[in-house]
């Protein structure tokens, strides 16, 4: 009863704001603070703030809480682990193997030449990495 009173007092001082704000010809904010102020009313005659009233001081409603976050956190704990293993990888591709072999360094499938001679590797240029060493060793690292 008490929660419904200040509802109600809210709306009315809202709506009080919005008349004086339309007074001063500001009539969008005046319609603005009028819809928020409309909005603990609503609640009130929907029935929603009593029912938040009674579920805050239920222990039940309060138990159906701790079950639900209890749940959450399996659901959560559980996509952690899936994460970390790869098992939703392993369920996107409806058990095919990699298209790429673990140690391969060209594609396994489509790409490629077949029955080509492997290219041989060029040795690449030294490169002169002394200004990043002086850098480093100027930063201490």
């Amino acid at each position: 009863m008490l929660a419904e009173t200040i509802c109600s007092a809210v709306a009315a001082a809202g709506l009080g704001i919005a008349a004086i704000t339309a007074y001063r010809r500001r009539f969008r904010t005046a319609a603005r603070i009028a819809a928020y102020s409309l909005v603990p009313l609503g609640l009130v005659m929907t029935g929603a703030v009593e029912w938040a009233f009674d579920t805050a001081f239920s222990p039940m409603a309060w138990a159906g809480f701790g079950v639900l976050g209890a749940a959450w956190l399996l659901f959560l704990s559980t996509r952690a682990v899936d994460r970390r293993r790869g098992g939703r990888k392993a369920a996107d591709q409806g058990g095919r193997p990699d298209p790429v072999a673990p140690a391969a360094s060209a594609p396994s499938l489509g790409q490629g030449q077949r029955g080509a001679a492997p290219k041989p590797k060029t040795a690449a240029p030294a490169e002169d990495f002394s200004d990043i060493e002086a850098i480093l060793k100027k930063h201490g690292i």
